[in-house]
């Protein structure tokens, strides 16, 4: 029979649950992984990777409709949405088989199945094998999270859909209702917005994007109508309804008024519900927030031997967070279990940098000068737009800006914030400056290579003190 007692289980296999394996294995601990449905989760296969490839083919798209701004000519463009998917899916299975053959090099044992926490230290996993329990001193809960539903308007897959349904449609929407402008529905409404759809947004606060800066809320949605999109805020769906050929809505806008309207889709982006149900939590009685896990800096629950990571714990809800997550929980554990070479560190939220891939990209971390403002500090804030940027301009693409705050009395910087092309690049600059603890010297002081898109960077924290240079 084989052995089913580890070191460390994960329960979860997407970016927090994945990584977190591999790093367990190489610290030498014997190491397995349940997972019910595809290696590397949503976000290899459902989420981030797959819809990067959307919005790959849409950006050329774009440009080959505009070849002429760059002195080219193109004729008869079409978009052919089957083809898109198709690519967008082989990416997808490229990755997934990515991370099996990564399984198998760190010889880290994959159960595919149901698993269920059944006792402290022991899990059962109801799968292929039909049911196996395994054991181990560490289990890291990885389960992730999935699309919140509209109470009143459960997604259908037909008209109505959640960015699962999105990103394989059946067929191009001619127009198209996104609900919730987060980083998930701007992304789709930009991506169905290139690809020819007339869309309208319908965001419940004052404006889009809300966590980041007011200033970049302001810019993208000025951006966004510019490109076609119909944006309402401070608005909200009151009724939604499919039928075999479109989805009727009433919407209450911002002055109190109800409005019918008439779209042939609706892709519902209002936030995520934790996957913390039917895994055993109850019989442990695991402290949870909202559904979601409470862990504290080094990913440890309220019961000892048991970890939580990535969006099934508290926010930021993002790949990259739970991928770190999962690395601070297996050096924690080895070093639980006397291995010498262990170093875990704390999680710290504000330095977890945010990206979202519409066009204009977004791209932010730390605090927002509001936040900043509330927190008590007196602040520096910076400001310089690509247009003073001569790499931005022969990129044809001046559009965009870098606001950077800082702390006026220690100079430490508390946040950056970015719109414009290839801001999700740029962003790790500032999040490498946040991690180090840079202050406004540090970043003067460091030599930016020219051309480059990133001297916005260094210009915008000479803004802050005035010293800017090309503006």
């Amino acid at each position: 029979m084989a052995d089913t007692n580890y070191d460390v289980i994960v329960l979860g296999s997407g970016p927090g649950g994945y990584v977190a394996a591999i790093r367990s294995a190489q610290l030498g601990l014997k190491t397995a992984i349940v997972e019910r449905e595809n290696l590397g989760g949503i976000c290899l296969n459902w989420g981030c990777i797959p819809t990067k490839a959307l919005l790959r083919s849409a950006e050329i798209f774009h440009y080959m409709q505009h070849a002429k701004d760059y002195g080219l000519a193109a004729q008869n463009i079409t978009a052919d949405l089957d083809a898109v998917v198709k690519r967008s899916r082989g990416v997808a299975k490229q990755l997934n088989q990515g991370v099996t053959h990564l399984m198998k090099k760190n010889k880290i044992t994959v159960h595919m199945g149901d698993g269920k926490l059944v006792a402290a230290g022991k899990l059962e996993v109801t799968g292929e094998k039909g049911v196996e329990t395994l054991t181990a001193k560490h289990i890291i809960v990885a389960t992730g999270a999935r699309a919140r539903d509209l109470p009143f308007a459960p997604a259908d897959g037909k008209r109505i859909w959640t960015y699962r349904h999105a990103m394989t449609p059946s067929e191009m929407p001619k127009k198209l209702l996104v609900i919730g402008s987060g980083a998930i529905g701007i992304e789709f409404a930009s991506f169905y917005n290139d690809m020819g759809a007339d869309v309208t947004v319908v965001e419940m606060l004052d404006r889009v994007v809300p966590v980041e800066d007011a200033d970049i809320s302001t810019f993208l949605e000025k951006a966004l109508k510019k490109q076609g999109m119909k944006i309402l805020t401070g608005a909200g769906v009151e009724e939604l309804k499919a039928s075999a050929n479109g989805v009727s809505a009433k919407i209450k806008t911002k002055d109190g008024k109800v409005e019918a309207s008439e779209f042939t889709h609706a892709i519902v982006a209002i936030g995520i519900v934790p996957n913390t149900e039917n895994i055993g939590l109850e019989t442990l009685k695991v402290e949870t927030t909202k559904g979601h896990i409470n862990t504290d800096p080094y990913c440890r629950t309220n019961v000892k031997g048991l970890w939580a990571i990535g969006d099934v714990t508290a926010p930021p809800w993002l790949a990259h967070k739970a991928s770190h997550e999962g690395v601070i929980a297996a050096e924690a554990i080895a070093k639980e279990l006397g291995h010498k070479d262990a170093h875990p560190h704390p999680m710290d939220a504000q330095n977890i940098p945010g990206c979202t891939y519409c066009h204009p990209q977004i791209a932010s971390v730390g605090l927002t000068e509001a936040k900043a403002k509330e927190a008590g500090h007196e602040v520096r804030v910076g400001n310089f737009p690509f247009i003073g940027n001569g790499k931005a301009i022969a990129l044809g693409e001046a559009e965009g800006f870098i606001k950077t705050v800082f702390d006026a009395k220690s100079g430490e910087l508390l946040g950056a914030h970015m719109v414009g092309a290839e801001v999700t690049e740029m962003i790790q600059g500032f999040t490498i400056g946040k991690t180090a603890e840079l202050v406004e010297e540090d970043f003067m002081h460091t030599v930016f290579a020219h051309p480059t898109m990133s001297e916005a960077i260094h210009e915008s924290v000479l803004s802050a003190y005035g010293r800017a240079l090309h503006i």
